[in-house]
Formats: C-alpha cells, sequence, structure tokens
C-alpha cells in the first residue's frame, strides 16, 4: 500500500518540552521507531508540523539587533524544514539500513486571491501585551488580535492548491524510497503577475496538505498521527465516547473544536470522499494497529475496514 502520515506536533515536542534540539532528536527517534515498521511493509510518505519551530525561530529573528527586519514566514518554513527534515532524514535512515531515504524542502502553491489574505485569522508565534503587539503591528506591519488574556500575530492561512514538487515525490517512491516532504504544510507561494512563483507572508493548515498530497499520489491510506487514540464524540461532557469506525458524513454531523480537532476532520474526511479511500486519526504509536482497523478513529465511504483488498 502507499500510505501518508502526517505528523501531529508531538512527534517533536511533548506537551511541556523545552525547544533544545536534543529535546526535538530524541523525540523524531521515538517517532521512527513507530513509523519503521510501516516503511518495512509499505510505500511510505511522511510530513510533519512545524508550529512550535517557527515560533522558535520568529522570536529569535525579532530580537536579533542585525537584521533591519525579521525573516519573513516563507524562509523561516523553509529553516524548519531543513532542520525538521535533516532530523527525520537521519533518524529513518538510521532505522531502515539499506533503504534511500529522502527529505525534500517543498513549496504548496495556493491563490493570490484566496479570501485568506483579505482576513487573516491563523494565529503564530508567541503572546504579548496588547502594547507590544500594537508596536509590532506599526514596525513590521503585522495583523494583530487578542488570543485570551493576550494578544497575538495572525497572518494568512490559504487553501493549497498543490505541492510543487509533487512530481519529484512520485519519481522517488517509484524506486521504493522513504520521502519526508511538505513540513508545516509547506512552503507557501504564489504565482505572481509574470507567472513566476514567489513566497508570502502565511501558514498553510498542515493536515489540509498532507490530505491534498495523498490524494494527488493516490494514496492507499492517509493517516493522521497525534497524542490521542481517538476521535472523542461529545468530548468534555459526560456522554464523551470514542469513535472507532465512521464515514465522513457522520464524522462531519458532529461538532468538533475549530482550532484543534476541526481541521484534522475536514482532511480526513475531505480525502475519503475524494478518493473513496480509507483516512484515520489515532496515536503515532499505534499506526500499524491503525492501518490493520484495530485501533484509532479510522473514515470510509461505508465504514469498513480493512477491505478483503488490504490484506
Amino acid at each position: 500500500m502507499r500510505v501518508v502520515v502526517a505528523l501531529g506536533g508531538n512527534a517533536l515536542m511533548q506537551r511541556g518540552d523545552k525547544p533544545d534540539a536534543e529535546t526535538q532528536r530524541a523525540n523524531v527517534q521515538t517517532a521512527v521507531k513507530s513509523l519503521a515498521p510501516l516503511a518495512e511493509r509499505h510505500e511510505l510518505i511522511i510530513t510533519h508540523g512545524n508550529g512550535p519551530q517557527v515560533g522558535v525561530l520568529s522570536l529569535e529573528s525579532i530580537n536579533d539587533p542585525n537584521l533591519t527586519r525579521p525573516y519573513p514566514l516563507d524562509t523561516i518554513g523553509a529553516e524548519t524544514q531543513g532542520m525538521i527534515g535533516y532530523w527525520m532524514l537521519q533518524a529513518l535512515q538510521n532505522a531502515l539500513p539499506g533503504r534511500q531515504v529522502l527529505s525534500l524542502i517543498n513549496q504548496t502553491l495556493v491563490s493570490a486571491v484566496d479570501p485568506a489574505f483579505e482576513n487573516p485569522t491563523k494565529f503564530v508565534g508567541q503572546v504579548y501585551t496588547r502594547e507590544e503587539a500594537e508596536k509590532f503591528a506599526r514596525d513590521y506591519g503585522w495583523a494583530v488580535r487578542p488570543d485570551g488574556e493576550y494578544w497575538r500575530r495572525v497572518v494568512p492561512s490559504p487553501h493549497p492548491q498543490r505541492v510543487i514538487e509533487t512530481r519529484l515525490i512520485r519519481q522517488a517512491l517509484r524506486t521504493g524510497t522513504v520521502v519526508v516532504c511538505a513540513g508545516g504544510g509547506g512552503i507557501p507561494v504564489i504565482r505572481n503577475d509574470v507567472g513566476q512563483l514567489e513566497g508570502v507572508e502565511a501558514v498553510i493548515d498542515k493536515d489540509l496538505t498532507a490530505a491534498m498530497l495523498a490524494e494527488t499520489l493516490e494514496a492507499d491510506a492517509f493517516l493522521i498521527l497525534t497524542d490521542v487514540p481517538n476521535v472523542v464524540r461529545g468530548f468534555g461532557t459526560p456522554e464523551a465516547e470514542p469513535i472507532s469506525h465512521t464515514t465522513p458524513f457522520e464524522l462531519r454531523s458532529e461538532d468538533f473544536p475549530a482550532g484543534s480537532m476541526g481541521p484534522k476532520i475536514d482532511a480526513v474526511c475531505g480525502f475519503v470522499e475524494k478518493t473513496g479511500d480509507m483516512a484515520a486519526i489515532g496515536r503515532l504509536d499505534q499506526c500499524m494497529e491503525i492501518l490493520d482497523g484495530s485501533a484509532g478513529t479510522i473514515v470510509t465511504p461505508n465504514a469498513t475496514w480493512p477491505l478483503a483488498s488490504t490484506l
């Protein structure tokens, strides 16, 4: 089978971790121990988050006295793709001796007229007081909004259209290569007025990019791996109930928070609706059980998995 895996932020940083390099590398090695059996049995494409890392590098850039302006988000996204991709590359090579592994820095095309550019909503970076946030808005042209009792920068989150390097990924898969790509949803780029690629200040939802890539690559399964074992119906209520096997229609009928589980639900449902194949949300350390149908929240057109053709 061809499997696309989207790693959640817990693959690199556990809750409460300091963002030290060695801590993240150790977490990557733990993640790869779970993923290596998948790679041994199936074609594997791995995507990953980069939110905490973007926050760290953005803060360093803001506080660097040698810079006239902080680095733009597309550049910081590229930096984090390279850093995390290197950690993933090395850990996978060590776990899969003799297997070819490729880590790619990817651009993701978005529309220059996406409505998101007129309404930035995606929180990025650290929290500030209102006075600090308004100063950054004046100095750097940021859009800022309240986030609880603090203020934060908000940026556009346009919808992904295509990973620019998709053909290269497909070529690598034909040779049996494990591919790490589309980190953080990919570096957001547009086609400018002369048709050339140009980076933009935005953040793309990583799970939506992973779902789009899975569809384009004709993956048989799309897994979003996090630190929770299942999607839960009625989360936080006495009626809370884990969902095991379901359909896109049933899952979309539930109410999930827009800032946490909602985008993941959109991603898995969209993939299944467009392809008729299997998607799932579950724990990273249960990825083999998820693919076998015995763990996680599994989404298929008829709530049935595994199919006889996959056994």
